[in-house]
């Protein structure tokens, strides 16, 4: 019988993916819900998507904090009395801080647009992805499910979905694509949590 999981939603765009999961948990088909929204960027259109919502909206970027551990000292206490159980990263580009890591080992999940180990790392995100999968000549591309650890794009796979490349494919087309699967793949892994097929590894006592 699957449990109803808590989760931090953290964004830096447009927020379809953050739609796209409110949809399956209204619908029914996700069990969970989601206790705050976390925007590293005021500008982001994600913000005012979530708070036409309903959903509690916080803005707190990395970047203007003092450190890393500032950040995390600010953001930890928020979603510790929201009870989340599992942090997700849906188009958030900040690097996470080791010190946010830490305190979630095993329950920060990022969506990634390329089949990884392939197309990783820092500054990879987005169109470039795209454009770099586009350019190498693969026959097929995807979308990646993963754990967060301190190196980008490196933590452990939960799931894979691999997608044909079209030859009329461009960036854009891509994009577009592979959105809907993203989504449908982030959110069949967070079933997966609720359901205990993955396990939720509790937090380290005392972590910030």
């Amino acid at each position: 019988m699957s449990r109803i999981v808590t989760l931090a939603v953290l964004v830096s765009g447009a927020g379809t993916t953050l739609e796209g999961l409110a949809e399956r948990i209204d619908s029914g088909q996700l069990p969970a819900r989601i206790a705050v929204v976390l925007a590293d960027r005021t500008e982001a259109p994600a913000v005012d998507r979530a708070r036409r919502r309903g959903f509690d909206t916080l803005v707190r970027p990395v970047r203007t904090m003092a450190s890393g551990a500032a950040w995390s000292e600010a953001v930890v206490p928020e979603l510790e009395r929201r009870g989340v159980d599992l942090v997700v990263l849906a188009g958030f580009l900040a690097v996470l801080p080791p010190e946010f890591v830490a305190r979630y080992p095993g329950r920060i999940l990022n969506l990634h647009p390329s089949l990884l180990p392939k197309y990783g790392g820092r500054g990879m995100y987005g169109m470039r992805v795209h454009d770099a999968v586009l350019r190498s000549g693969d026959a097929e591309t995807g979308v990646t499910v993963h754990l967060v650890t301190e190196a980008v794009d490196a933590g452990p796979i939960l799931a894979q979905e691999r997608v044909a490349i079209r030859p009329d494919d461009t960036p854009e087309r891509l994009r577009e694509r592979l959105h809907p699967i993203e989504v449908d793949l982030l959110a069949a892994t967070i079933a997966r949590f609720a359901s205990g097929e993955l396990p939720m590894p509790p937090a380290p006592p005392g972590a910030r």
